[in-house]
């Protein structure tokens, strides 16, 4: 049989790994434990600026949910 010739979006893609290391149980969680163990590895405890900012954003993003909340219960209330 003949093969179809690829297109360009398949020729400029790299070819997929289709063997899949560690397969079963044990492996994932051994790849479950080396990945968490590299995350913990290069995360970085923020500065008092950046976890301040961050407590901003977070309190300034509650607020506006909450002020929609309260402007939509007033409507409902005040129309139906």
């Amino acid at each position: 049989m003949e093969e179809e010739p690829k297109s360009e979006s398949e020729e400029a893609q790299p070819e997929v790994q289709t063997e899949i290391p560690e397969v079963g149980r044990p492996g994932r969680v051994k790849r479950f434990i080396k990945e968490c163990a590299r995350v913990i590895h290069i995360t970085k405890k923020p500065s008092k600026e950046e976890y301040w900012s961050a407590v901003k954003v977070t309190g300034i993003g509650i607020a506006i949910i909450g002020a929609l909340g309260f402007i939509i219960f007033l409507l409902k209330q005040l129309l139906f």
